[in-house]
């Protein structure tokens, strides 16, 4: 597995004020280590993530199922290897109220979830404000492997990813972050 994915934290950044969806991630140390820019008008979810900002080794496809699904799924391959890794797929329905999504293992079968925190805060995003910045868990099995939480910045969409409590290594961190950079594009087409 390629290096990049070692580390406990991520920062993604997302350009709001971009035609095409733009998603920088960010080492700990501040260093760039992943991009993804979304190709617009497209009927299928096709995203692909290199490694620099020149797209000279791709590291990630995040590809949906089928052209139209209020569940969608998305594959997540590993490009180097080309093997998938998993999958996420959308509670349709039940995120309606708050975002939930299945994950699941290279058969398909569902390995844990990715939720927004509380319903509460999920009904006042929708409904009031979408100021108020989100929050996600992933859960595998009953044990709590990440949080991607959201910073409050009007002029850029910025997400924390912390796997740190996953000490016993159960999400691969290629599935949680290609969780952020969906979850990014879904805010931003919501947006």
């Amino acid at each position: 597995m390629n290096s990049i994915f070692q580390y406990n934290q991520y920062t993604l950044k997302r350009q709001v004020f971009a035609l095409a969806g733009k998603f920088r991630i960010f080492a700990p140390n501040g260093q760039l280590v992943l991009f993804s820019e979304q190709k617009m008008f497209k009927l299928r979810e096709d995203i692909r993530v290199y490694s620099d900002e020149g797209k000279t080794q791709e590291v990630l496809m995040v590809k949906a199922r089928q052209i139209v699904d209020f569940s969608a799924a998305y594959d997540v391959v590993d490009s180097a290897a080309g093997q998938k890794i998993g999958a996420l797929r959308r509670k349709g329905l039940a995120s309606l109220l708050r975002d939930e999504w299945e994950i699941l293992d290279v058969s398909d079968k569902v390995i844990g979830s990715l939720f927004e925190d509380s319903m509460g805060l999920a009904l006042l995003r929708r409904f009031l404000s979408n100021l108020i910045p989100q929050n996600y868990d992933i859960t595998v099995g009953t044990n709590r492997v990440a949080d991607l939480k959201q910073n409050f910045n009007p002029f850029t969409y910025e997400l924390n990813l912390d796997f740190s409590m996953d000490t016993a290594n159960q999400l691969d961190r290629r599935l949680g972050i290609a969780a952020g950079i969906l979850l990014a594009a879904v805010e931003g087409r919501q947006s």
